[in-house]
């Protein structure tokens, strides 16, 4: 019988932005979670990817290494997209809501019913929302830029304030590029 390869663990590197620090888990290629430090779902977000994939380290991977420098870039206002591969897990209906947030272009926002309607589910706005704040990828997966369907600021779990800042740092990156 061969021997059983162990994965190798997650590694957990906290990052500065002007928002605050940032928490990324990554393996040596991928990004598995990138939330605010201070967000009050973190510790329940580690818990669950621990429980699927094992020990959580601290240090850095080659993923988090080039997630910072598009992060800088992206602060700096010289980038407006993200090339890290994600890897989220989800249900279908959740996964295709993420899919949907990552087309809302750099600048604009949508609203939960656009979402619904984009994705061919007009009556689960809810669930959207759900699956929108299920999102454990902050920025990259830009949930940030749904609002509400009369314009307003709804739940961001990074704090609305940031919220706005990003948004408002978007529409300036927007008159950029």
């Amino acid at each position: 019988m061969g021997s059983l390869i162990a994965a190798p663990p997650l590694v957990l590197t906290r990052i500065e932005t002007p928002l605050g620090d940032m928490v990324a888990v990554t393996d040596d290629d991928s990004l598995h979670l990138f939330e605010f430090h201070d967000r009050t779902a973190l510790p329940t977000e580690m818990r669950r990817i621990e429980k699927r994939c094992g020990a959580v380290v601290d240090g850095t991977t080659a993923a988090s290494d080039a997630l910072a420098r598009e992060l800088a870039e992206y602060f700096a206002g010289k980038r407006t997209t993200f090339e890290a591969r994600i890897v989220q897990r989800g249900s279908p209906f959740t996964a295709q809501v993420w899919a949907a947030l990552r087309e809302i272009p750099c600048g604009e926002t949508r609203s939960y019913g656009q979402i619904a309607e984009r994705i061919g589910r007009p009556s689960a706005v809810r669930a959207v929302a759900r699956a929108n704040g299920a999102n454990q990828v902050a920025i990259l997966v830009p949930c940030h830029r749904v609002i509400g369907a009369d314009g307003t600021l709804v739940g961001y779990g990074g704090k609305l304030w940031r919220k706005q800042w990003l948004l408002d740092h978007e529409r300036r990156l927007d008159r950029l590029f």
